[in-house]
């Protein structure tokens, strides 16, 4: 299977929320994409840089909680947009309801899948600028490069290779550092 199937259905709410748990599942604009599972490098990936960003956020304290997928944020009620980024930092209490994110998250990383980097490249940029998400990374293990997407003030779009220290512009002080982490 690739990493993301289209459906010809329109999926509501409550047939998304009825999914079996151990399927994986994204929605735009009410149409449902299947995922494949993560590879073993995708989660080494997605690992290392949650426990760099946990760790910050635990010294920093403060509001935001950092969540690895699955773990929906439903961007939009009509027509239905529901992803499940790889790491999303979340500022916004009152974003969270006990099951998901309502709205974006202030910050989402998403690791590429080889089967379809275009869905990370094209359609989920396009869908994190226009929800609100403040910051957006693309990291790319294939290509050993990161795309920071900052979309606040000046819009920011960089490429880092994967033995940079790259800024995480929604905070003054959170670097992280590509070279330390255990690729």
């Amino acid at each position: 299977m690739s990493a993301l199937q289209v459906q010809p259905e329109i999926i509501t709410l409550e047939q998304y929320e009825n999914l079996p748990e151990d399927i994986r599942a994204e929605v735009f604009e009410s149409q449902i994409y299947y995922m494949a599972s993560p590879s073993q490098e995708h989660q080494t990936i997605l690992t290392e840089l949650l426990v760099a960003i946990r760790s910050y956020l635990k010294k920093k304290g403060g509001s935001c909680q950092v969540f690895p997928a699955p773990f929906d944020v439903k961007l939009s009620d009509h027509p239905l947009t529901i992803v499940q980024p790889d790491i999303m930092i979340v500022c916004n209490k009152d974003k969270l309801d006990g099951k998901r994110c309502d709205g974006a998250p202030d910050f989402i990383i998403e690791i590429i899948s080889p089967s379809n980097p275009a869905d990370d490249y094209i359609r989920k940029l396009y869908y994190y600028n226009n929800y609100g998400v403040r910051e957006y990374w693309i990291v790319d293990p294939r290509r050993k490069m990161v795309t920071v997407n900052y979309f606040e003030g000046n819009i920011l779009n960089i490429q880092y290779s994967f033995d940079s220290t790259i800024k995480v512009n929604i905070y003054d002080d959170l670097w992280i550092d590509f070279t330390e982490l255990e690729l």
